[in-house]
């Protein structure tokens, strides 16, 4: 029992396979799951739906949708002391009961959040327009197991770091509180002042011959992401560089939540995006970037953002109306 074995998903697994017959569970426990495992209340109306159809999960039961959705599988662990219920159309199952001995769900969950378990099981995925999952490729997939007490361990140590994430995260909001705050009072106190005088549009063309690792996409979080596109056959040598230091938004604004998509690259990298993004950079003895990425990060923003943007089919927030946009600008003093 100390050394590692390996196991096909079969061996240790079952469906669940209990409905929600008798009528327990209502509107209310109906839950789904996300491509970040966790789960969800549904976000599908389902008053007028039959729920005796519906699978009950337990605690301790896994649940995910067949569907895939791009690079990751939709999927939830069930590590509450409540039972829910959830449609018919995804799957349910738990580790079967003359397993437990080899296998903690806390283990086995730790194994299905890793990046490489998703590309596998998308690997693993067939269909034409709508690509599935199936129950019988997870009971194909393998997994090496430790010893039960290595698997405890590892479940102490991850409950640990997520305990501990958890705190950091309650800080961090505090934090932005605090500096939103001190935000407003600036606007108070300071006349409003255009930034455009203190941008500078970018147009580098790829001249460090970037490979496709370095391509990145934006996100509405305002964040630099890996890009979503499909990169075959594509050329890069038109990409513009994203160098340190050095902002780049996506001018069109529709069907993205009202939402800006500008991110600040705030890495020591050079990366490229699309040629059809806008990068641009800051005079840095008058504005620092972080400042600038400050105020971008305001919902006010946004709000400003889907205001001027202009279009008929697509709505777009030109580089112009970006330099129109008015914020207290401070000392350097104060804004570092």
């Amino acid at each position: 029992m100390g050394f590692n074995k390996t196991y096909r998903m079969a061996e240790l697994l079952e469906l669940c396979t209990e409905q929600n017959i008798d009528g327990t569970y209502l509107a209310n426990d109906v839950k789904g799951m996300t491509i970040t495992k966790e789960i969800i209340p549904t976000k599908a109306d389902v008053k007028k739906t039959d729920l005796k159809k519906f699978w009950v999960i337990h605690p301790n039961d896994f649940i995910y949708n067949p569907r895939t959705h791009g690079k990751k599988i939709g999927f939830g662990f069930n590590d509450s002391n409540e039972s829910f219920i959830i449609s018919w159309n995804n799957t349910g199952f738990h580790v079967r009961k003359d397993k437990k001995d080899i296998v903690l769900p806390e283990y086995l969950f730790m194994h299905f959040n890793r990046p490489e378990w998703d590309r596998e099981a998308c690997y693993r995925s067939w269909g034409t327009s709508t690509e599935v999952f199936s129950w019988d490729s997870l009971c194909d997939m393998k997994i090496t197991l430790p010893a039960i007490d290595a698997q405890r361990k590892a479940v102490a140590i991850y409950r640990g770091l997520k305990d501990n994430l958890a705190t950091q995260e309650v800080g961090l909001a505090d934090l932005k509180l605090t500096c939103d705050g001190y935000l407003d009072v600036l606007r108070h106190r300071l006349p409003p002042t255009k930034i455009g005088p203190y941008l500078r549009l970018s147009d580098i063309r790829n001249e460090h011959q970037l490979g496709l690792a370095s391509v990145r996409g934006i996100s509405t979080e305002k964040k630099l992401i890996e890009t979503k596109a499909n990169m075959s056959g594509i050329s890069l040598a038109n990409y513009k560089e994203l160098q340190p230091r050095q902002f780049v938004y996506v001018a069109d604004t529709s069907r993205r939540g009202d939402k800006v998509a500008i991110a600040l690259n705030d890495s020591d990298e050079t990366y490229l995006v699309s040629s059809i993004y806008t990068t641009f950079c800051t005079d840095e003895t008058k504005l620092l970037p972080e400042y600038l990425m400050l105020m971008f990060h305001r919902s006010e923003f946004d709000r400003y953002a889907r205001f001027h943007s202009w279009g008929s089919a697509r709505e777009t927030f030109d580089w112009s109306e970006l330099c129109e946009t008015e914020i207290p600008l401070p000392t350097m003093k104060v804004q570092r």
